[in-house]
Formats: structure tokens, sequence, C-alpha cells
């Protein structure tokens, strides 16, 4: 483990950003700036209720049926973690994330591998990973899976 010049172990204090995606060389706002929370919420409200939508065709059952049961549920989570794998890897975002104008990045530059999405989807249904954020507003389940969730307008 690297240590700082006191000897201490620790790693020097990094200077705090003034806006998201600063440090990572990000504009503060408009496009290529880091999705903010208003929208990021919004979006993932619009790819739930649309999986909801999916799963109550698909199934024939109401809402009510589906979220009554741990079946249901976990079923709803299914389709929810399989649009976001299919919307990032072919739309370079979610239903949700494309209506709100955002778009998904590999943060290292270049394509977003296929396996990005499927690691940032699976720790998004976790919920935990999401929840915790840097000064970059990036949840671990961005930060492991390599990716930035940006707008495009």
């Amino acid at each position: 483990m690297a240590s700082n010049s006191s000897g201490t172990g620790k790693r020097p204090d990094l200077p705090l950003s003034k806006y998201p995606g600063e440090r990572l060389g990000l504009p503060e706002k408009g496009p290529q700036s880091v999705a903010r929370v208003g929208r990021r919420f919004a979006a993932i409200t619009v790819d739930w209720v649309i999986s909801a939508l999916v799963l109550i065709l698909i199934s024939g059952r109401s809402y009510f049926e589906i979220s009554s049961s741990a079946i249901g549920q976990l079923q709803l989570l299914g389709v929810f973690v399989a649009l976001q794998i299919l919307g990032i890897w072919a739309i370079g975002g979610s239903i949700g994330h494309r209506l709100l104008r955002l778009y998904m990045v590999n943060v290292h530059g270049g394509r977003l591998d296929f396996w990005r999405p499927i690691v940032r989807s699976v720790l998004l249904a976790l919920v935990i990973p999401a929840l915790v954020w840097d000064s970059d507003q990036r949840g671990f389940h961005d930060k492991i899976a390599g990716t930035l969730l940006l707008r495009s307008s």
C-alpha cells in the first residue's frame, strides 16, 4: 500500500470537486455533464413502470397480483434487470434513461462491453450499491462496472 509523506499509510486528501464530474473533466451543466439525482430517479421510475407493464402483458396478471407475492416481485425485478441490460447494451441506456435524455458510457473510453451492463444492472437490483455515491454522483454499481451516466442535452 502506498503511503503519503507523513508515513501514516493513509491516502492524502483529494481536493473536493466543485461539481459532479469535475475530476473526470466533464462540464458542470448541459450535454456530457453527469446526470443528476432528479433525472436518475425519474428514469428508474419510468423503467420500473415499463417493467411492470411488460410483466403484466406477459403474465396476464394485474400489478396487484404480481406485487402481492414474493415470486411476482422477483419476476418483476428480473424483467427490470433484463430491460436494463438490453437497453444499455443496445441503445446506450435504459428506456427511462433515453426518454430523459441520458446515456451510459464506459468511463475508461471505448464501447460499453456486454459485461458492463450486466454487472451494473445486477448491482442496481441489489439497491445498496446504487445508494452509495462518490463526489461525482457515481454509485458503486457504476464504479464497479466502470460506467458513467451522462446528460445528452
